[in-house]
C-alpha cells in the first residue's frame, strides 16, 4: 500500500535522465524519488495526483515536481497513445554547488517553490520543443537544453504551487507510509460510501486520532479530500460521455444531486452544466 520508491537509471555518459515516457495506458502507480521531476503531456488525458492535489490534464500539461513528491499521473482511454516527455535530475547534477552561484539564483529558487509542485498555466513553443527533443540529443546538448528549459520556466508569471501549503512533501517514513495507504484505498474507493471508521482501520487508528493525523498530514480533512476526487471523476465524465448531471453525480459517489451541485460549484467556480459547456466550447473541432 505504500508508494513505490523509484531509483531512475542515469544513462552512461550524463548525469540526468530523459524519456519520452508512450503506453497505451498511463496506470495509477503511487511514487516518489529523490529526482526532480518535470513532465510534459503530450498525448492523452487523464488525471493528475501530487501531493494533497487531484486535478484533471491535458496536452500541453506541464509541472516540476520536487524530491519525494508523491504524485501519479492515470490516464483515461483514449484512442491514441499516453504521452509524455520526462526529465528528472537531482540538485546536485551538475554539481554540489552549481546552483548556488550567483548566475543561477532564479533557477535555484524555482527549485525551491517546487517542494509543493509547480504548474505552468501555458507552455511556450521554445519549452515544448526543448522537452519533447531532450531524448534525440547528445549528453552535452542535452545538459544546455534542460538548463534553458529551466531557465524559461524561472521566468514564467504562470506557476502555480499544486499541492497545499498544509502539506509536507517529505514526511516522516511512518506517516508517509499511513498516508500513502489511505490515498491509495480511496483512489479506488471514492465513488463508494467513504466511512471515516473503516478509512482510520487500514492504518490501526481510531476514528478521533486518524481525523487529526490527516489534517495536520494532508493539510485538509478527510471529506476535503474525497470531495476532490469525487469531483475529478465528475470532470471526467462530464467531459468524455453525455450522461446526464444525476447520472454523473452518482457515478462520482453523491446519492445527493445538490450537495454535489455545491461542491463542484466549490471546487471548480462553475456549475456541471457549465463546466460540460465550457470544456466543450474548448475542445478542438
Amino acid at each position: 500500500m505504500r508508494p513505490r520508491y523509484e531509483q531512475p537509471g542515469i544513462p552512461d555518459g550524463t548525469t540526468f535522465t530523459c524519456f519520452i515516457r508512450r503506453q497505451e495506458v498511463f496506470d495509477f502507480a503511487w511514487h516518489h524519488h529523490r529526482e526532480y521531476e518535470l513532465t510534459l503531456i503530450t498525448e492523452g488525458v487523464g488525471t493528475r495526483y501530487v501531493g494533497t492535489t487531484v486535478e484533471r490534464y491535458y496536452p500541453g500539461d506541464l509541472v516540476l515536481l520536487g524530491p519525494d513528491l508523491p504524485h501519479t499521473f492515470a490516464s483515461e482511454p483514449y484512442e491514441g497513445m499516453a504521452e509524455a516527455a520526462v526529465a528528472q535530475f537531482r540538485y546536485d547534477f551538475l554539481g554540489t554547488d552549481f546552483f548556488a552561484l550567483p548566475q543561477f539564483r532564479t533557477l535555484a529558487g524555482l527549485l525551491a517553490r517546487s517542494a509543493l509542485g509547480l504548474h505552468f498555466g501555458s507552455v511556450p513553443g521554445e519549452v515544448h520543443a526543448l522537452l519533447t527533443q531532450l531524448p534525440c540529443l547528445d549528453a552535452a546538448a542535452q545538459t544546455v537544453a534542460l538548463l534553458d528549459t529551466l531557465r524559461y520556466l524561472a521566468a514564467d508569471a504562470t506557476a502555480m504551487p499544486i499541492t497545499g501549503p498544509g502539506y509536507a512533501p517529505a514526511p516522516s517514513t511512518a506517516v508517509r507510509d499511513r498516508i500513502d495507504a489511505v490515498c491509495r484505498h480511496l483512489q479506488q474507493t471514492h465513488t463508494e460510501p467513504v466511512h471515516q471508521e473503516q478509512v482510520a482501520a487500514l492504518v490501526h487508528m481510531s476514528s478521533t486520532s486518524f481525523s487529526r493525523f490527516f489534517r495536520r498530514a494532508m493539510g485538509r480533512t478527510l471529506t476535503d479530500y474525497v470531495n476532490q476526487l469525487r469531483v475529478e471523476t465528475a470532470c471526467s465524465l462530464l467531459t468524455t460521455t453525455s450522461l446526464p448531471v444525476t447520472e454523473v453525480a452518482v457515478r462520482s459517489g453523491y446519492r445527493n444531486l445538490s450537495n454535489f451541485n455545491r461542491r463542484f460549484r466549490e471546487l471548480k467556480g462553475l456549475r456541471p452544466t457549465e463546466y460540460r459547456a465550457a470544456h466543450q466550447q474548448a475542445s478542438p473541432a
